[in-house]
């Protein structure tokens, strides 16, 4: 309980600070608008006053009065001097004016670039008009150490993917990756909307909080009726939860780890195990001295189905005759039901050596 409680103190504050860094970032993006339009307005009033004050000091139209104007406040010089002393006052107006207003707008974008709200803008539009491209392709709901595993496994299947995560610490690492990263909330229609789920062959599920989980399935079994939902869970009762909100997979890395574990204990014969369905598929070590050296694969096989045997010079033998026989440091591959693999693991299980 104390470890579930700091790990959701910890999870809020980061939300708190996320959601802070996007109330700042609005902010300064409102700030810069205003004082955008500010600035726009006080240059239309500066050109408008001029326009109408030279015209009225060198007696001139207000056309040749806005040319005038132009070329006081861009100092370009191309227009003769004013005859008399009024046009000369307005010419040192609006180059207090007008070199002042400039600056002020110069200093404005510049502060705008250099705190990196436009370069910002421009890559999240850019990333967005990528995804929107994307058909067929995955969104990874989570970018910690599961999330990184799953884009690094599609991506090495050569997979589209979007990945979804609302910890800014994890943007760096998504873009030093290539990955099309939204920051924001997984559990939100319109970031699911964003990331493509309409057009999506499946979403994935995996950050740390299980109820984090169960909303995002919620949400995008509400969204799209016949996407793949594949779920993480972390405890035992939030499995069920994950399958009534929608999810069609629900992984327990603790629970697979922990029963892949205990296995192995049981049986240090047994090499590599993937799970497919309700069925297993095993790569077992034959053991010297175990009851199944010497047999043939049709007298071990049993309930199970040996798809491939490999010989100790490296052979593999794909589809062995069920007359083949098992020598001592061959590896049996195998399919079946957990019951029936456990049944010829016996078969292939060491021999315990008598204590003296």
């Amino acid at each position: 309980m104390p470890d579930r409680e700091a790990g959701d103190g910890r999870e809020s504050a980061s939300q708190r600070r996320t959601l802070e860094q996007r109330i700042r970032a609005r902010r300064e993006l409102r700030l810069f608008t205003r004082r955008l339009g500010i600035l726009l307005t006080a240059l239309v009033a500066l050109i408008v006053a001029g326009s109408v004050a030279f015209s009225l000091a060198e007696h001139t139209s207000v056309a040749y009065g806005f040319f005038w104007t132009l070329d006081t406040i861009t100092t370009l010089g191309s227009v003769k001097e004013p005859r008399d002393t009024a046009g000369r006052a307005v010419v040192v107006c609006l180059e207090l004016f007008g070199i002042g207003t400039l600056f002020y707008g110069l200093a404005t974008v510049a502060e705008f670039f250099v705190s990196g709200q436009l370069s910002g803008l421009l890559e999240e539009r850019r990333t967005q008009r990528m995804i929107d491209s994307y058909s067929d392709h995955f969104i990874i709901c989570g970018f910690g150490r599961v999330g990184r595993q799953v884009v690094r496994d599609l991506r090495e299947a050569g997979a589209r993917f979007v990945a979804i995560d609302h910890n800014p610490e994890h943007r760096e690492e998504a873009q030093l990756l290539g990955v099309r990263y939204i920051e924001s909330y997984a559990a939100d229609d319109e970031v699911l909307l964003r990331a493509g789920i309409e057009r999506a062959r499946a979403l994935i599920a995996c950050v740390d909080s299980d109820a984090e989980n169960i909303f995002i399935a919620l949400t995008a079994r509400e969204l799209r009726s016949d996407i793949l939902i594949i779920a993480r869970a972390s405890a035992e009762d939030a499995e069920k939860k994950l399958l009534r909100a929608g999810a069609d997979r629900v992984i327990s890395p603790y629970k697979t780890s922990g029963s892949e574990m205990a296995r192995v204990a049981l049986h240090p014969q047994v090499g590599g195990a993937v799970q497919v369905a309700d069925y297993r598929l095993e790569e077992i070590d034959v053991s010297p001295g175990c009851e199944g050296v010497g047999k043939t694969i049709d007298q071990v096989r049993g309930e199970s189905v040996i798809v491939a045997l490999r010989r100790t010079d490296g052979r593999l033998e794909p589809q062995p005759a069920p007359h083949a026989v098992i020598n001592a440091g061959d590896q049996v591959v195998a399919i079946g039901t957990p019951a029936a693999l456990e049944r010829l693991e016996a078969v292939f299980q060491p021999v315990p050596v008598p204590s003296t």
